[in-house]
């Protein structure tokens, strides 16, 4: 399995706005790094190239690997059914998101640990487990404390932040699409904020999902050159990071919750974290980056469905407001604008 991860095959592209390099590098995947590294060659970027006598892993079924990456990203959409579960009501609302991110990461560590091929250790990947640990609980508190639509729609404004830094950090070039993007996405997230100022009841969750995309770009920016580092062991000192800077928190705020919570918590950990990352890492041998980007959009949309479908009758249930649906609307739009052509362009060039 792990094995697989390393053969990823990956299609050249620009660093800014890549859903796909951002969800891959959220879950410490290899492949991400490579399309950051190699972002403006022409051509595809391939990490292990095939034999001469091997056929080239687009002409099997894609078929497979699209269906793959899909029912990752729907594994991923189940974070806030188990966020909203009134199984962990008995842990306080302002120690709950901890609770969650600490369980979650240690969990999903039990999983990835067999998988582990080359263990190392950088200096350099401090800044990319601490953004990690931020991300996780900035996301997991802003699931309790408001919508989990907001939650996953703010931190997908993450390719924002990337382009941002990129501009004026790196010097990089951005072309129309990306720009167009970055001001959709920006007007989304800057609706959501502007009528939460003006409610004033869920300012907090708000600015918790914002900080939970700047600490992700965090993650994928801290992760460049560290290519040659095996995708597992990186995801996996991620969740021990978080397991080790939660810890002293939980220690505190942890009170015994029913089993049946316990239970859960090992499966918010397993599939919804760990057999996901498996399944997008092996679909992405034959899914190219943008067609990558759109399916992964299937786990925002999906969230606030499953939250609703599983808990819209308990009290606590807090239905999106509107300017959820609209600005999360105007993301996919921005989005879907920044990858629709170019998978559109790569349909064209296989036509014989």
């Amino acid at each position: 399995m792990a094995r697989d991860v390393d053969e990823i095959d990956v299609d050249g592209g620009s660093l800014v706005g890549d859903v796909f390099s951002h969800r891959l590098s959220k879950r410490g995947i290899n492949a991400n790094i490579t399309i950051l590294r190699f972002e403006n060659e022409l051509g595809p970027c391939r990490l292990n190239p095939q034999p001469p006598n091997r056929p080239p892993r687009d002409l099997r079924d894609p078929w497979v690997g699209r269906l793959q990456i899909s029912v990752a990203a729907l594994l991923w959409s189940t974070s806030g059914f188990f966020a909203k579960s009134p199984w962990f009501d008995e842990w306080p609302k302002d120690s709950r998101g901890l609770l969650l991110g600490f369980w979650r990461s240690l969990f999903a560590i039990l999983v990835l640990l067999p998988l582990i091929r080359k263990p190392s250790w950088n200096w350099r990947f401090l800044p990319m487990m601490a953004c990690f640990a931020v991300m996780v609980w900035s996301f997991m508190t802003a699931m309790v404390y408001g919508p989990a639509a907001n939650a996953i729609w703010l931190q997908y404004l993450c390719p924002a932040w990337v382009m941002v830094v990129s501009v004026f950090v790196f010097r990089q070039r951005v072309d129309r699409p990306e720009v167009i993007m970055f001001v959709f996405c920006i007007s989304g997230v800057g609706l959501m904020l502007a009528c939460e100022m003006q409610r004033g009841s869920g300012l907090y969750a708000t600015a918790l999902g914002i900080v939970s995309g700047v600490s992700f770009a965090g993650v994928l920016l801290s992760m460049r050159g560290l290519h040659h580092v095996d995708p597992v062991w990186l995801i996996t000192l991620n969740h021990t990071a978080t397991v080790l800077l939660l810890a002293p928190w939980v220690w505190v705020a942890h009170q015994p919750i029913e089993p049946i919570g316990y239970v859960a918590l090992g499966f918010f950990g397993v599939f919804q974290m760990s057999i996901p990352y498996v399944l997008f890492a092996r679909g992405l041998r034959t899914t190219t980056a943008p067609e990558a980007s759109v399916l992964a959009l299937i786990e925002p949309i999906l969230v606030p469905v499953w939250v609703y479908l599983a808990w819209h009758q308990h009290p606590s249930y807090q239905s999106p407001p509107w300017w959820t649906w609209v600005g999360g609307t105007l993301i996919v739009i921005g989005l879907a604008y920044r990858y629709v052509p170019a998978i559109i362009r790569s349909r064209t060039k296989e036509m014989p």
